[in-house]
């Protein structure tokens, strides 16, 4: 038994035991077996009935749950399986589906498409065979074609195979395509999305043994079919693009020269295409269209377009522009015309009536005028003379003036006039009687009491400070030059310095105090007698150890060993 009729056998050995199994353990009963037997691993096209179940069980009248369901099989059964005939008759369900179904299940597969990548199987292939190995590589471009397909309804909210032609008046009561009477934003928008389902349906050119499989030629027959109609989108829009190409601004007009350039390569590709698939065995059955490229000339001249396009936008601009100033300038000066000549006529009115006249005057009111916005800091308005006087009067309200001095008006207007350089000059220039005044408490030769009092009592202070240390005693003199640290001692030193200098001090004194005593032991070993030596001694101990005390008062003997006392010769008699 070779490996392909083993494979087979194998294949259908899992498709029974699928059904058999949908049979007792499935809610979805009828649509299991029809979705297993519309995708078996027989190499055929699925069949009718098994698809009409399908698109009953999808249909708009049904519980969204089943459509639900239907796609998840589906999705599962293409993501699951390794054989190409699976995947290929899979796709061909969905296709059909997306073909024949109503508009919510293309919506709900769209929705359901964003969750999970149905259709994207870029790791499929099949290599139980040469066939099965080109066979893999045209199934994933089909399904490339199927997600681009699902995309085209997003952007253009309909299906371009159910679309219905449309029949136009001025378009000599031809049938076309909805593209021919979209808006330029629309236009815009739809034929990039168009033209690329259009690249992907020429890829799916089959190559080496696909060309002449009769299911691969069932697939690309329902894609030939799909062909015309977008084509045909393609073409009412590039016209409807032309059209209104010509009175576009820049931006837009490159955007429809691309369109446009990329539509005539386009149909290059797709004429190569279809003279391909003549030589298949499907080419009985369809009728080929015959495609024209458009004229170079007119290529020219929309890029000669877009090159002018800006000039003339400005040109456009400039002339509206100017043709509007006139028109405002007009208006303004009407309306500021209208006031002065109605304040002319007023006072003319009681020349023209000399004569006293009985009855009541009537007011005429005076047109207002237009509010203006004044200074917000009222520099503009008029100030009172009152105001003015009283400003004039408090100018000089803090100066010194000697009393009984009559000129300090003149003075004061003369450092305020406006003739002056400059109110510093004026203040030097002008007489000042403060210099004249003689103070009491100023002393022959010009010094003052006050400030002479302050200079005896700051230097006092200063001797003082001069005159007292950190640890209570007179410094030395400042001003003699044996000492370079004279100056210092007036200053007390730092705390950690201080508790440093404290410690050597102590260890200092009682040094001093030890070989002081040790002094007199020695004396009085040679002249005492032994008995009065050991009395000493025992006394002698408490008298060091209370020395050695750390928290005594370490300065309570400093005077004692400053002045020793005098030793005295009664021990000698």
């Amino acid at each position: 038994m070779g490996s392909g009729t083993w494979r087979k056998a194998y294949g259908a050995l899992k498709d029974s035991t699928k059904v058999g199994l949908a049979n007792f353990n499935s809610e979805y009963k009828e649509l299991d077996i029809a979705i297993v037997k519309a995708t078996n691993h027989v190499e055929c096209p699925p069949k009718e009935r098994h698809l009409r179940r399908i698109l009953y069980a999808t249909s708009a009248h049904r519980p969204r749950a089943d459509v639900a369901y239907s796609i998840c099989t589906l999705a599962r059964r293409l993501a699951k399986t390794k054989s190409w005939i699976v995947a290929l008759k899979t796709l061909i369900v969905v296709h059909r589906l997306l073909r024949e179904g109503d508009g919510t299940f293309k919506e709900d597969f769209l929705t359901y498409s964003y969750r999970g990548n149905i259709l994207q199987i870029p790791q499929f292939k099949d290599d139980s065979s040469p066939l099965a190995w080109d066979c893999s590589a045209w199934v994933r471009t089909y399904a490339l074609y199927l997600d681009e397909r699902v995309e085209c309804f997003r952007v253009l909210k309909y299906d371009v195979e159910a679309d219905r032609l449309l029949k136009l008046p001025q378009a000599s009561g031809k049938a076309h395509s909805r593209t021919r009477t979209l808006p330029l934003a629309d236009l815009l928008d739809q034929l990039p999305a168009l033209q690329k389902l259009l690249l992907r349906l020429i890829y799916c050119q089959p190559e080496g043994a696909a060309c002449s499989n009769f299911l691969v030629q069932y697939a690309l027959a329902l894609v030939l079919k799909e062909s015309f109609k977008i084509y045909c989108s393609i073409n009412d829009g590039i016209i409807n693009l032309v059209d209104m190409y010509f009175e576009m601004p820049k931006y837009d007009a490159i955007k429809a020269l691309e369109i446009y350039k990329r539509a005539g390569q386009q149909a290059e590709k797709l004429s190569n295409f279809y003279d391909q698939c003549k030589h298949l065995a499907l080419a009985r059955t369809f009728q080929f269209p015959t495609l024209r490229q458009p004229p170079p000339s007119f290529l020219v001249t929309m890029e000669e377009y877009i090159r002018e396009a800006p000039r003339v936008n400005i040109e456009t601009k400039s002339l509206e522009n100017e043709e509007n100033q006139p028109i405002d300038n007009e208006e303004a000066s009407q309306e500021t015309e209208k006031p002065v000549e109605e304040e002319k006529q007023e006072p003319a009115e009681p020349e023209e009536d000399p004569q006293p006249a009985a009855e009541p005057a009537v007011e005429e009111v005076e047109p207002q005028s237009p509010a203006t916005t004044g200074d917000l800091l009222n520099l503009d308005e008029e100030v009172n003379p009152m105001i003015a006087d009283l400003e004039e009067r408090n100018a000089l309200a803090l100066a010194i003036v000697a009393p009984g001095n009559e000129n300090t008006t003149s003075t004061s207007r003369d450092l305020f006039a406006l003739d002056k350089s400059g109110w510093e000059l004026a203040l030097v220039t002008a007489p000042s009687n403060h210099t004249n005044q003689q103070m009491d408490n100023q002393l022959a030769g010009g010094f003052d009491k006050l400030l002479l009092d302050s200079l005896y009592e700051d230097e006092a202070r200063r001797q003082q400070i001069a005159g007292v240390t950190y640890n209570g005693s007179i410094a030395a003199n400042p001003f003699d030059s044996n000492d370079p640290f004279a100056m210092s001692n007036s200053f007390a030193p730092p705390s950690n310095v201080q508790l440093a200098m404290m410690a050597e001090q102590q260890q200092y004194y009682q040094a001093q105090q030890q070989q002081y005593f040790q002094v007199q032991q020695q004396q009085q070993m040679v002249m005492l007698p032994p008995q009065t030596y050991q009395q000493q001694s025992q006394y002698s101990a408490p008298s060091q150890a209370a020395l050695s005390n750390p928290f005594g008062d370490p300065f309570s003997n400093l005077v004692a060993m400053a002045v020793p006392p005098k030793q005295s010769n009664s021990n000698l008699v």
